[in-house]
């Protein structure tokens, strides 16, 4: 019978904790560093015990870098140093010097032990529960007059805050709500005026600088935000609809449609908000992602039908998501933080010990919470946790907007940090000279041998350089299609440029193809004198060309290092494709102007130079065009009519 408690679970206090054996294996040839530790390590937790508990992973210092739990101790050990891994387990392996573990009663009392040694160790590659970020809120100011804006600081002035939202886009349409339903003041500084200023006229500020809203009157416009923040919109509308009647039935009829189409805008934001609803059940939803050897978790809580906020955490990824998630529900619930009785998870993350967990929890928190006896004895009664895969509205908008937010998260994290580990990856196993810090990428696109054009992509760090894109618009070929050639025509362009200018030279140049394009890219280098590592990505399967080398190089699908160099040629290939697409329908543009008699190429692109678009033409008056042109009216009008058929190419 599973407990509904701590009570009577005893966490273990002695370890077997043993030093790697000393005996070498006898070697019959010569094995790297790495491989005679993991031969030292596969002999030693062999005689790990197949029963459940907990290992312990520490570095050379000894210091605690990863806790892990086992329903079979021996097993997963092994899994550590046989067969091929993933990356980020071969990272977090070469990290270990010893290992130690402590036996438990059951799979149930392992995960009690292992939830105990995270938050008492934090390790490096466990899952990390400090949150550490600060999340915007929409502050009501403590003021006659208040102001309501987006904070990420709370001052303990009186203010009211609402908040924390999960994402930048919510909060932005709460601030739009009320800026166009209940407009209040603008100025960070409330002085008298003579005059009100352009929000007055516009009817985005009651004025209060100048006496044009009462006091009590702006009080009540506050009150109708505070009830659309909280959540209480069935109240906020029943106002509403009172103050149009009342307007309707004194003959102010342009006040009450205003409040008519405030009660619909409110309404049909309402009905398409993820933040909110009419179910008061408690609830959690939560999402993750992963990329490489980063794992992004995101939890939205709903209270009462409101969202009350969002967790999110990232962590180093080096077990599978599966267990990573069901360490975190293990460690993130607890008797401070209990579940609510609705998990909504992503993926199922089935796992008897987990729910048992989460049970005991929901039994705890019910008898501190006010019950004054212990449940009975009897599974049906006791707090229940549904484990639940969304399947329908609005649980699965919900958890759509809680994935946005894992994903948002950890590419934000890849901006600002890079990805260093990746490319050190990448240099060891391309053999190149150095770490290819800066790395830049070609592609090449035309339309049967039109609009053929070289795209040229930075990356630094790993991660994208965007001031230093560049496009080589392919002039040597006169319409041939030769992509090695349209290859040799940018490289020579861009590097013998930069040679001339001694600028920052990258260090891994990419080419998007085989061996024949970085034989065509090699074969410039060597004439400019460029001695830098150069490599092709295939796209088939992947593949890497190096030059000098026969066969290509196959990476695992799960490297760091082959997701840098996907990241560097599908931006090449996004930013070439693009331009191409640009420049055809520049091209279409042109020649759909100099149908008109009298518009040749350079009149048409005058008019697309100063118009902008066919759309801007199609609109302009016929006075306008002539003049820009230089033709008569009739001239302009037939521009005019050509453009308006044709707009829809913009």
């Amino acid at each position: 019978m599973e407990p509904d408690s701590f009570e009577g679970v005893q966490r273990p206090t002695e370890a077997k904790t043993e030093p790697i054996a000393q005996n070498k294996p006898q070697k019959t040839r010569r094995l790297s560093p790495q491989a005679e530790k993991n031969a030292k390590f596969r002999a030693y937790v062999r005689q790990a015990p197949e029963a459940p508990g907990v290992y312990i992973m520490r570095d050379a210092n000894g210091t605690i870098i990863y806790v892990g739990k086992a329903k079979i101790l021996k097993n997963r050990l092994l899994s550590y140093f046989t067969g091929h891994k993933e990356a980020k387990t071969r990272h977090l392996v070469s990290k270990v010097e010893s290992i130690e573990w402590v036996l438990a009663g059951s799979e149930y009392e392992a995960l009690l032990l292992e939830n105990n040694l995270i938050k008492e160790h934090n390790p490096q590659y466990n899952i990390d529960l400090k949150d550490g970020k600060t999340y915007p809120s929409i502050r009501i100011t403590n003021e006659d007059f208040p102001r309501v804006f987006r904070t990420r600081h709370i001052i303990n002035d009186g203010s009211e805050y609402y908040g924390p939202f999960p994402s930048a886009e919510t909060i932005d349409i709460y601030l739009d709500l009320i800026k166009r339903l209940f407009p209040l003041r603008r100025c960070v500084t409330l002085k008298k005026r003579d005059a009100p200023c352009i929000y007055y006229h516009i009817g985005r500020c009651p004025a209060p600088c100048v006496d044009k809203i009462s006091k009590e009157a702006y009080q009540e416009r506050v009150g109708e935000v505070r009830k659309l923040l909280s959540g209480d919109t069935a109240t906020l509308v029943a106002d509403l609809k009172a103050q149009m009647e009342t307007a309707s039935s004194e003959f102010r009829f342009e006040e009450a449609a205003r409040l008519r189409d405030t009660i619909r805008a409110v309404e049909q934001f309402v009905g398409r908000s993820t933040v909110q609803d009419w179910d008061t059940e408690s609830r959690d939803y939560i999402a993750w992602y992963s990329d490489g050897d980063l794992l992004s978790i995101v939890v939205l809580r709903m209270r009462e039908g409101r969202m009350r906020g969002r967790d999110s955490y990232l962590s180093p990824l080096v077990s599978t998501e599966e267990e990573a998630v069901q360490t975190f529900l293990s460690t993130y619930y607890d008797a401070s933080n209990p579940p609510p009785s609705q998990l909504y998870l992503m993926k199922s993350v089935d796992s008897a010990a987990v729910r048992k967990y989460i049970r005991s929890l929901r039994a705890l928190t019910a008898r501190t919470d006010g019950s004054k006896s212990k449940p009975p004895d009897d599974s049906k009664s006791r707090p229940r946790v549904a484990f639940v895969l969304p399947r329908e509205q609005p649980h699965t908008a919900t958890m759509q907007l809680a994935l946005q937010n894992a994903k948002e998260e950890l590419i934000k994290r890849r901006r600002e940090t890079g990805d260093i580990q990746a490319l050190v990856e990448l240099r060891n196993l391309l053999k190149l000279s150095q770490v290819p810090r800066r790395i830049e990428g070609f592609d090449i696109a035309h339309l049967a041998g039109k609009y053929t054009v070289a795209s040229l992509v930075s990356f630094r760090n790993g991660v994208p350089d965007k001031k230093n894109y560049r496009y080589f618009k392919i002039k040597s070929l006169g319409g041939a299609i030769d992509d090695f050639a349209s290859m040799r025509e940018a490289v020579a362009r861009r590097y013998t440029r930069l040679v001339n200018e001694e600028a920052e030279l990258p260090n891994l140049i990419l080419v998007d193809g085989g061996a024949g394009q970085v034989s065509a890219a090699k074969e410039i280098l060597d004439e400019i004198g460029l001695d830098c590592d150069l490599a092709g990505l295939a796209k088939k399967n992947e593949e890497i060309y190096l030059p000098g080398l026969s066969e290509p190089v196959v990476l695992p699908k799960d490297s760091p290092a082959l997701r840098i160099l996907v990241a560097v040629r599908d931006e090449t290939h996004r930013f070439a494709t693009g331009l191409s697409q640009k420049l055809r329908t520049t091209d279409l543009r042109f020649s759909r102007l100099q149908t008109v008699p009298g518009i040749g190429e350079t009149r048409a692109k005058k008019l697309l130079k100063t118009f902008g678009s066919l759309k801007a033409i199609a609109e302009a008056q016929p006075e306008e065009i002539a003049k820009v042109a230089g033709v008569n009216r009739e001239v302009a009008l037939e521009v005019r009519e050509i453009a308006a058929q044709s707009y829809g190419m913009d």
